[in-house]
């Protein structure tokens, strides 16, 4: 009997990939989205892709009573929790909206969750819990210390992760909770990527907008750090290893409910639930020039950007350590940097052509 998952924010950038990749791995999925951040039509590129149309409602998790109603109607086996604003500069803008979408809406889906019995989830954090400074040039471990987080959606995410580890103590869920660093790419079918609305806050969307005329040119944030060529350094994965992540990581959630054991060992704790922490990352940094140079290569001309003074907070380098990941879920990335912007152009240029 298949597994029923639930995907939040299913219909955005990472979320739809996910969705791809479960359904192929043989799960029924179950997608909820408020669409804020995506359109309709991605669900329709979704079923091209898997040949049907998975079950979609179109909802707000504030919305605690439709979240009631739709736990009702299904049997859900987990939760994987992509829902949520993601834009850094806006965070600071509009910090009670960040507040109250992303830490409230998240309290609605842990207590609705709770009350139907759905206990096991992998939640979407990121690489802004970590409190990280311009001393620290190697690639972070899980074990890295976390707080003080430098912008309001940094913060929200911290707070869900220790909300997540009540759950665990008192309520013996099973959490597995994943800190993403640069999620890059599409699908390779060119019907799936990250199309933002305006300026991208991430670099490879920005690119693409430039590389298809949409935006007349790059603006990169500095070029004096102490870097391989002035430029900071970040660590690009691409969205598909990211959610092959995820699957590993339900490989995970599945054993600790079958077995209680961990790297054939069991987990040491008072009830039966389980948090676990993993960095999902490359493991090396690309620079904004590195990245751009790369991109020239795959659109055949050269970019145009201009460079402009850092921006208050940025870091020369931020990267990762994801050898727990590789050691415990049998989990590495596959696909290069080169690959993750050959698709993003498909995707872009399919674009286009719709316009």
């Amino acid at each position: 009997m298949k597994k029923t998952i639930l995907i939040t924010g299913g219909l955005g950038y990472i979320g739809s990939h996910a969705v791809i990749e479960f359904v192929k791995s043989g799960y029924e999925v179950v997608i909820i989205d408020n669409l804020s951040n995506t359109n309709i039509g991605v669900l329709d590129n979704i079923a091209k892709i898997i040949n049907y149309k998975p079950k979609f409602y179109e909802i707000n998790l504030i919305n605690k009573t439709g979240l009631k109603n739709i736990f009702s109607n299904h049997n859900f086996d987990g939760v994987i929790h992509f829902a949520g604003l993601k834009a850094v500069g806006e965070s600071c803008k509009n910090i009670g909206l960040y507040h109250n979408n992303n830490i409230v809406g998240t309290i609605n889906l842990f207590e609705t969750m709770e009350k139907y019995g759905v206990r096991n989830i992998i939640f979407s954090s990121s690489a802004t819990v970590y409190k990280v400074n311009s001393e620290i040039n190697t690639g972070l471990k899980e074990t890295n210390l976390t707080g003080d987080t430098s912008n309001p959606y940094g913060t929200t995410k911290f707070v869900i992760e220790q909300l997540l580890k009540d759950y665990k103590n008192h309520k013996s869920w099973k959490v597995i909770n994943l800190r993403y660093f640069n999620p890059i790419g599409a699908h390779t079918s060119g019907l799936l990527g990250e199309n933002p609305n305006g300026i991208p806050n991430n670099l490879l969307p920005y690119i693409m907008k430039v590389a298809t005329g949409e935006l007349s040119e790059i603006g990169v944030f500095g070029n004096d750090y102490d870097t391989v060529d002035g430029t900071g350094v970040r660590d690009y994965i691409d969205v598909i290893d990211l959610v092959r992540g995820h699957l590993k990581a339900w490989e995970l959630v599945e054993n600790q409910n079958t077995k209680g054991k961990m790297e054939k060992k069991k987990v040491e704790s008072k009830n039966n639930g389980f948090f676990e922490t993993f960095n999902l990352g490359v493991g090396k940094g690309v620079s904004v020039l590195e990245m751009i140079n790369i991109a020239n290569k795959v659109v055949g001309k050269d970019i145009p950007y201009t460079i402009k003074s850092r921006r208050s907070g940025d870091l020369a380098i931020v990267y990762s350590d994801s050898s727990k990941a590789n050691k415990i879920l049998g989990w590495k990335t596959k696909i290069s940097t080169m690959e993750s912007i050959e698709n993003s152009w498909k995707f872009y240029k399919k674009l286009k052509i719709k316009d």
